[in-house]
């Protein structure tokens, strides 16, 4: 297992990181607590020590799950959760307000039977909140000793900047990483964020590898989604399937991948874990089949004309 540091920090993190998203007891389609467990043990036992997940991931079981797995090695671990959303109506019960975000922690920590998480990051952006006192909020995390670093997720790189100015400003904890969404067939972040994330001292631990599934090759254009895909189950990723583009990159994916020996999934990693600005890649697994094919991409390595020719197949995903 290879490890980096987090951005402008100490932290040493795992190139491989657990996203634990699928992970809910008695949820169809999702990957219950025995197979979850089993995925986290063999990703320990493996090398890997970044683990992280959400209290929206079905409302805290996933944290649950999660901290009922790692009890026993909790010092092995580098922990990492989010928080913003809200699970109830009323003003202040969502967002990064002082008052929601810090009842988030209290009831994730909870969740996660721990007393710290080494990672809290903001899962989403909140223009009713000033950044200064999101930034006062998640420093006051820090100095009580129940967060050791602080995150973000999906923010843009303006606000990124104003967030490290306003940190800089009040000289309090800086953020070191930001959580967004990387893949073949989604490189938005190369224009503005990653060099943005790069000369501001964050690490980027990036989702969604494969582009929501797409990257597998299991979509075919014209064709309909496998019984049980992420894609017959609502929310933003069956949309992917709508553009064309996505669909024909991730063809040319499939092939390339069968004329040099490996797995779809296996190019998909490798290429995104050697991004420059990318320190983690997160993986998703809802069963222990797809964690093993996951990892197989950590273990992959590209030669230089099948990257530049990756490069061109996707270019037109920027």
């Amino acid at each position: 297992m290879e490890y980096t540091t987090l951005g402008r920090s100490g932290l040493h993190v795992s190139r491989a990181c657990l996203g634990a998203m699928m992970f809910e007891e008695g949820e169809t389609g999702k990957c219950d607590e025995d197979e979850s467990r089993r995925i986290i043990d063999h990703f320990l036992d493996a090398g890997g020590n970044f683990i992280d997940t959400a209290d929206v991931y079905s409302w805290h079981e996933s944290e649950a799950i999660v901290g009922r797995a790692i009890a026993s090695r909790r010092d092995e671990v580098v922990l990492a959760t989010k928080g913003f959303y809200p699970r109830s109506a009323g003003p202040n019960r969502g967002g990064l307000g002082r008052k929601h975000l810090t009842a988030a922690l209290e009831a994730s920590l909870r969740s996660l039977g721990t007393d710290y998480v080494d990672l809290y990051q903001c899962h989403s952006t909140d223009p009713d909140t000033p950044v200064e006192e999101i930034m006062a909020t998640l420093h006051g995390f820090v100095q009580s000793g129940k967060v050791r670093y602080v995150g973000c997720s999906n923010w843009s790189a303006s606000l990124i900047v104003e967030a490290q100015w306003a940190a800089a400003d009040a000289h309090t904890t800086p953020l070191i990483s930001l959580q967004p969404q990387y893949s073949l067939v989604a490189r938005q972040i190369e224009n503005e964020i990653l060099p943005t994330c790069g000369r501001h001292g964050l690490g980027a631990m990036v989702y969604s590898p494969l582009g929501g599934g797409i990257l597998t090759g299991k979509y075919r254009q014209g064709d309909e989604p496998p019984a049980g895909s992420r894609a017959t189950r609502g929310g933003a990723w069956p949309r992917m399937l709508q553009d064309p583009n996505r669909l024909a990159i991730a063809a040319e994916v499939v092939a390339l991948a069968d004329e040099i020996g490996l797995t779809p999934i296996q190019v998909a990693i490798a290429w995104v874990r050697a991004r420059p600005g990318v320190s983690s890649v997160i993986i998703g697994p809802r069963t222990f089949e797809q964690y093993e094919q996951n990892m197989a991409g950590f273990d992959a390595t590209l030669d230089d004309d099948v990257v530049e020719r990756l490069d061109g197949i996707s270019k037109g995903a920027r």
